[in-house]
């Protein structure tokens, strides 16, 4: 069709260019004259005119960014003049396409091209497309100027018939863009241009439509909440009204935070922040969830016990009142009382003398109780808090790995809750209580934070007297809270939390402490749950301390209450059942009838055939596990020379630092065999297998170097290891024994079992003070500094002046 109505006409004209605007035919704009462009094109086509008839004519051409236009419009100009703010300007009617050509020369100081005219020519009548689509353009023109309340342009553009006219009136339209007005002048099909300038249109509608959508609901939400906010206000003051009517004030509401508030007694910098929250909840409205998080936190803020202190009783400042209340309900563990105590004597002390408070910190403590399952650690801190007329609080830490559970969840969050430490002292409700943190060495840390480093502020005196929970955002003083942590073994403490608190080490009972808590404190707990009297029961002292020796065998009393437990329930069984009468005593030699034989018999006590050092090769070593201290053997075989591989097989499932100091004893015997009189030559050719029984369980550590020593020794030599002997301590290349840990553990564990002769580093001599007096009567300690002497203490001396033949195995 395009083809069909178009035709050309040369034509030479001065150019007018536009900076960013569009004229299409039919449009009459009024243009500057103190342009200079303009100006030129405008004296150039009036300079022509004076040699042609008609107006002057000129080439309106779009330039954009400086890009002319492949197409530009014939314009007539129809007035030359004044514009309306009185500057020289011309009025400018285009009135047809022009294809651009090659430059030209002509009058005046304008630029001259020659052009094309596209002269355009539609069919009458129009095609049934070419008139539904005039339609469906003037209607939404129509639809668009109503909206503008343009009532006179509706007509107007209702009565264009043409095609090409109608398309080019579009150009009117001020929310086309110039690249879009250019796209419809370089069209040159009158129909293809109004089906351009339609599209643009209706997308322009459709925008509309949704901006005026966005619009009304924005409106109607606006105009919603001034409703609800009016309604709120008149509300209030209806209820002040009918309040005063019936003689009621205002702090008797309940909802009405800002009395509570005020009335509350709380810090100032706590008040500020409550009425800031308060402020915010008086202009939310109930549907908003912003509310409910405000009202719980204001709840919070008003149940903490801000102000509340508990007033240590008298036995706090009778210092020997609360010595008697912790030895009344715990015995031994004298180094953990002995602090209590301290701690107890200096705060009476800064009482009496006005320091109270110090730089804004109080007197709190932060105590580590290390020990063993089952010595006590948990009911000291209750004990604790009894002795100083406190509140007790326990904090179970076993297992946590979410750092929110110490800190606080942030309030943006859907059931944020203050972390543990808030709810402990809310749960006091006291600032200053007695916190038990149990279990701290089994905190652990993934994604969601390391639960140990927020500790790290809670348990630093320097710090937590402005301890800042994430939920609260207010300053909480913890300072005079007393710590107590709990754990089980020190090595799984961050180094970092660890130097924040004082270690207290809780190594374990003696026989004798065990027979004492059993009968004062075991007992009667365990009559009273098996339904029984004290004078209905009577265990006697020897069947004590023979539960206590050879039915368990720990470093705490929870078996030994467990067997305890377990004696009791035979016995009501048996009465309740007419097998036995009551009251009845049990000795000693009741035991095995009623719960069966023991299973922790001393190696001293067994036949001498049945001991395991009855054989060379096998000594008895010490060591220090999670439950507290233990006695492991060692031994050693040599591998026959025709069947067995020279060299070194450790096994018990051993760590690195125990791999290596069975290879420093090896090499200490091949290179000193000669002079402690050993047959040592066979090592180059025989294997050497070292094994530590109980291969289910890890063991590492340097302190079994002198038993490995000792046993291969004894192998070598035929000699037998003493029965009542054992041995720690890490022993050097040169055969010096170096110091270990854990003596006091190890020295109670040997008395455990049962052995009188303890062989241990001398420079350890001084953790010989922390052992119980009675541990240390019954026992033969050693202190020894090289290997020589440890083989003279263990192994027994040979028989009839020669040593017997090496065993292939031990």
């Amino acid at each position: 069709m395009a083809a069909e109505s178009t035709a050309f006409t040369p034509l030479t004209l001065p150019v007018l260019p536009l900076d960013d605007e569009v004229v299409l035919p039919g449009m009459v704009v009024p243009l500057d004259l103190s342009d200079a462009e303009v100006r030129a094109a405008v004296e150039a086509a009036q300079a022509a005119a004076r040699d042609e008839p008609g107006k002057p004519r000129v080439l309106l051409v779009p330039r954009v960014e400086g890009t002319y236009a492949r197409t530009g419009v014939l314009g007539t100009v129809e007035q030359v003049g004044r514009l309306a703010d009185g500057d020289p300007g011309a009025l400018i009617r285009g009135r047809g396409r022009v294809r651009i050509g090659a430059g030209t020369t002509g009058p005046g100081a304008a630029l001259w091209v020659e052009g094309t005219r596209i002269e355009e020519n539609l069919p009458e009548p129009l095609p049934g497309q070419v008139a539904e689509l005039v339609k469906e353009y003037k209607a939404l023109a129509t639809a668009w100027l109503r909206k503008r309340g343009a009532w006179q342009v509706v007509d107007r553009v209702q009565a264009i018939d043409d095609v090409s006219a109608l398309a080019d009136n579009s150009g009117y339209s001020p929310f086309l863009t110039t690249e879009q007005k250019v796209e419809l002048l370089e069209t040159a099909d009158p129909v293809a241009r109004l089906k351009l300038a339609t599209q643009q249109l209706r997308d322009h509608l459709a925008e509309q439509d949704v901006a005026e959508s966005i619009a009304k609901d924005v409106q109607e939400g606006v105009d919603k909440q001034q409703r609800e906010f009016l309604l709120r206000r008149q509300l209030e003051a209806v209820r002040k009204e009918l309040r005063e009517l019936n003689g009621e004030s205002d702090g008797e509401e309940s909802d009405d935070y800002r009395a509570r508030v005020e009335a509350a007694d709380l810090p100032e910098k706590v008040r500020e922040a409550a009425l800031k929250e308060v402020d915010k909840l008086e202009r939310a409205s109930d549907a908003s969830p912003e509310g409910s998080w405000i009202r719980t936190w204001l709840d919070t803020i008003l149940e903490m016990p801000w102000n509340e202190r508990t007033d240590d009783s008298a036995s706090a400042y009778d210092i020997q009142g609360a010595k008697a209340v912790l030895d009344a309900e715990h015995a031994g563990l004298e180094d953990v009382k002995e602090r209590i105590t301290e701690y107890l004597a200096v705060r009476k002390r800064r009482g009496d003398r006005g320091l109270g408070v110090i730089g804004g910190r109080r007197g709190g403590a932060v105590l580590a109780l290390v020990g063993p399952p089952g010595v006590g650690k948990t009911s000291l801190g209750e004990s604790v808090a009894h002795a100083m007329g406190r509140k007790f609080v326990r904090v179970a830490l076993g297992g946590v790995r979410d750092e929110a559970e110490i800190r606080g969840h942030r309030r943006t969050y859907v059931g944020a809750l203050p972390g543990r430490i808030v709810r402990a002292v809310k749960e006091a409700g006291s600032m200053n209580p007695v916190v038990l943190l149990d279990e701290i060495d089994k905190v652990g840390s993934d994604f969601r934070g390391d639960p140990a480093a927020a500790l790290l502020e809670v348990l630093d005196p320097a710090q937590n007297h402005t301890f800042r929970d994430h939920y609260l955002e207010v300053e909480l003083d913890l300072s005079d809270v007393v710590f107590l942590a709990t754990a089980n073994v020190l090595e799984a403490i961050p180094e970092a939390l660890a130097d924040r608190m004082e270690i207290v080490r809780l190594d374990g009972y003696t026989e004798d402490e065990k027979v004492v808590i059993a009968r004062d404190h075991l007992l009667p707990r365990q009559l009273e749950r098996a339904g029984l009297r004290g004078d209905e029961v009577t265990i006697e002292e020897g069947a004590l301390r023979r539960l206590a020796g050879e039915y368990t065998r720990e470093a705490g009393v929870r078996t030994l209450e467990r067997s305890l437990a377990r004696l009791l329930r035979k016995i009501a069984a048996q009465h309740e059942l007419g097998e036995r009468e009551l009251p009845f005593t049990v000795t000693d030699g009741e035991l095995r009838g009623l719960i069966g034989r023991p299973h922790h018999v001393p190696e001293s006590a067994q036949d001498p055939a049945e001991r395991r050092t009855s054989v060379p090769g096998v000594a008895t070593g010490l060591a220090v596990t999670g439950a507290g201290g233990d006695v492991l053997f060692v031994e050693a075989s040599l591998a026959d020379p025709e069947t067995g591989a020279a060299g070194l097989t450790l096994t018990g499932q051993l760590g690195d630092v125990m791999k290596e100091s069975a290879q420093i004893a090896l090499s200490f015997l091949r290179s000193h065999g000669a002079e402690l009189e050993l047959p040592v030559g066979d090592l180059k050719d025989r294997g050497v297998h070292i094994h530590f029984p109980a291969g289910a369980v890890p063991k590492d550590g340097p302190s079994a170097g002198i038993t490995m020593t000792t046993a291969l020794a004894s192998l070598l030599s035929g000699r037998l290891v003493r029965t009542d002997v054992a041995m720690t301590g890490e022993v050097s290349l040169t055969g010096r024994v170096l110091p270990i840990g854990g003596v006091k553990q190890k020295l109670l564990a040997a008395h455990r079992a049962g052995v009188t002769t303890v062989v241990i580093p001398k420079r350890n001599e001084p953790d010989l003070d922390d052992v119980p007096a009675e541990v240390l009567d019954k026992l033969d300690v050693h202190a020894v500094t090289d290997v020589r002497q440890v083989l003279e203490l263990a192994l027994t001396p040979v028989t009839n002046g020669a040593s017997p033949e090496i065993p292939a195995a031990a």
